[in-house]
């Protein structure tokens, strides 16, 4: 029988994302790969601890736990271990009562193919390489950076995102990166009424608004923010850009340049995703932190 995702939220993850892998991954960056096979084995009764993007998860298919949920979240994971190695990680999603059932295991290979097949709407990996693989294919995907694990017992799931080159083309920051701040506000008031391009997350955030309104306290069991560096008078299209794509962000936050970590502590993030190596490096000292290695500063092409 064929099942199929159209009507759910699928995220695809790595294992290195979902669990703390990092001494795994030692052993086989120093030692090599008979060498990491032995130590998976000789462990794969030993838990793994949970990785930055565990709450994330956990959270996620939490959502398919409410009384009105038609089991609308999937989560598959992606892994480069083979399906042997990755024993012991299975064993860690049963302990944790994770309900996790699809997996794919490349041996080695790279995995982002697979979370296309899956057709996931989000790719969560720590190979970056994989992710700007998977953002090539368009699809949402960003790198999970060493951030704080945030282990909030609160069942509400909050989202937060930035917005160009993000949510957003990075047709705005090339104005920004070329001709400076006066040419990039001058544009902005000039072209207030034009919305902005689709960026590599806008069909993820359409998803989660979707997941929302599947639900009769659909904002209260999930929650988006934009936490963006534009202020007045380049806040003006952004408004006007999700309302000709229909979407409600629950909160948004226009920083003028400020750093965004303590208003990411305040909204409680369990994943904030953002383009400029900067701004993630901050965010992640507080909430869980995926880089979007997508536009001009990225200098992907």
């Amino acid at each position: 029988m064929q099942h199929q995702f159209d009507d759910k939220l699928v995220v695809a993850i790595s294992s290195r994302a979902l669990f703390n892998l990092e001494e795994s991954h030692r052993v086989f960056v120093e030692k090599g790969l008979d060498a990491y096979c032995l130590y998976q084995r000789e462990r794969e009764n030993e838990i793994l601890d949970p990785g930055v993007a565990f709450s994330l998860v956990r959270k996620l298919l939490g959502l398919n736990k409410e009384p009105s949920s038609k089991h609308l979240v999937e989560v598959v994971l992606i892994s480069r271990n083979s399906a042997d190695t990755g024993l012991r990680i299975f064993n860690s999603i049963n302990h944790y009562g994770l309900s996790i059932t699809r997996a794919a295991f490349s041996g080695g290979d790279s995995k982002f193919g697979y979370a296309i097949a899956f057709h996931a709407d989000l790719f969560l990996s720590a190979d970056p390489v994989d992710v700007r693989n998977a953002l090539d294919s368009d699809m949402a995907a960003a790198t999970i950076l060493p951030s704080k694990v945030n282990f909030n017992q609160d069942s509400q799931l909050r989202i937060a995102f930035d917005g160009d080159a993000v949510l957003f083309s990075d047709d705005s920051e090339k104005i920004y990166q070329e001709q400076g701040l006066a040419a990039f506000s001058k544009a902005e008031k000039e072209t207030a009424l034009t919305p902005l391009l689709d960026g590599p997350f806008r069909n993820f955030l359409s998803a989660l608004h979707r997941l929302q309104g599947e639900y009769s306290t659909g904002h209260e069991l999930i929650r988006t923010a934009l936490i963006t560096a534009r202020s007045a008078p380049a806040h003006e299209r952004v408004i006007r850009t999700l309302r000709a794509w229909d979407i409600r962000i629950d909160e948004a936050v226009f920083l003028g340049g400020l750093d965004k970590r303590d208003f990411l502590r305040t909204f409680g993030a369990d994943i904030f995703f953002d383009d400029q190596h900067g701004y993630c490096d901050s965010a992640r000292e507080y909430v869980p932190t995926g880089h979007v290695p997508h536009g001009i500063k990225n200098n992907m092409r």
